[in-house]
């Protein structure tokens, strides 16, 4: 079994200790500091009185941007395909002049 590292991260006031992989370290670290900065933000920003409110805030920040990322993939996706279908017809009519 691969070795397993201990660690804590601190979300909202609250501390979670964590076994992860040692290569996962590095991107939950990173997250945790990007949560505790947009709870920052959303606390300035609006009048926040509960953090449960703040984390949902946040979990649909999150959530939404990976959607809007899987929709730009999959539109750009469409667009790469539309044009290599143009491009093979393009192919195919100069091949059978």
């Amino acid at each position: 079994m691969a070795e397993q590292l201990k660690i804590k991260l601190s979300v909202a006031n609250r501390v979670y200790p964590l076994t992860i992989a040692p290569s996962q370290e590095e991107g939950l670290r990173k997250a945790a500091k990007k949560i505790e900065a947009m709870i920052g933000q959303f606390e300035q920003n609006y009048s926040v009185r509960d953090k449960q409110d703040v984390l949902a805030m946040c979990a649909l920040q999150f959530a939404s941007q990976v959607e809007q990322k899987t929709i730009d993939k999959a539109s750009v996706s469409e667009e790469v395909e539309e044009k290599l279908n143009a491009l093979d017809q393009l192919l195919q009519k100069h091949l059978s002049a």
